[in-house]
């Protein structure tokens, strides 16, 4: 017995529904590659919408410490301001006076914003202190023995490092030359 032959429209079926169905399963990737692709988008847009937005809002709260600071400061011109004209007057005691004002003033208001003088007693300390020169002492060797400019610290940062002398060791008696 022989077997039947395919013809040849069923013998292409099989090739032709795989080409089919590969047809369909490149369209559905296509069609999610194209929904990542746009949702890619989407979020790199967010995200440089956020961008924009975190800048313009450091700005803006930069700008308002700025105005808060500039706020506090006036009373401090205004208080020099009086100072100047009693000087302008040749009225010395009010001059000193209104002097010392201008100083409390500005030292309360940078000390209410967190910034302090640097410690300048006991040993160099190069975090902190600028080394202008160093000066033999009786004091020990590396210590601080006088302040020429203050340094100031905002939190735990310096602003300013205090610019200081420091204590060399003391010159070395000289010995008698030996006549000869």
């Amino acid at each position: 017995m022989t077997e039947p032959t395919p013809t040849e429209a069923e013998a292409g079926a099989p090739v032709h529904t795989g080409l089919e169905r590969l047809a369909q399963r490149i369209a559905e990737l296509e069609a999610e590659r194209d929904e990542y692709l746009n949702h890619l988008r989407r979020v790199a847009a967010d995200f440089d919408n956020f961008r924009k937005r975190a800048a313009r809002d450091q700005d803006a709260l930069v700008a308002r410490a700025h105005e808060r600071l500039m706020k506090e400061l006036l009373p401090v011109l205004d208080d020099l301001e009086r100072a100047l004209e009693a000087a302008s007057q040749h009225e010395e005691v009010k001059l000193e006076e209104g002097v010392r004002l201008v100083h409390r003033s500005l030292a309360g208001l940078l000390e209410r914003h967190g910034v302090k003088p640097i410690e300048t007693e006991g040993k160099f300390d190069p975090h902190v202190h600028e080394a202008l020169l160093s000066q033999p002492s009786e004091a020990e060797e590396g210590s601080v023995i006088d302040v020429v400019q203050k340094g100031y610290k905002l939190g735990e940062r310096v602003v300013r490092p205090a610019r200081v002398v420091v204590a060399a060791a003391p010159p070395a008696p000289e010995e008698p030359e030996a006549d000869a």
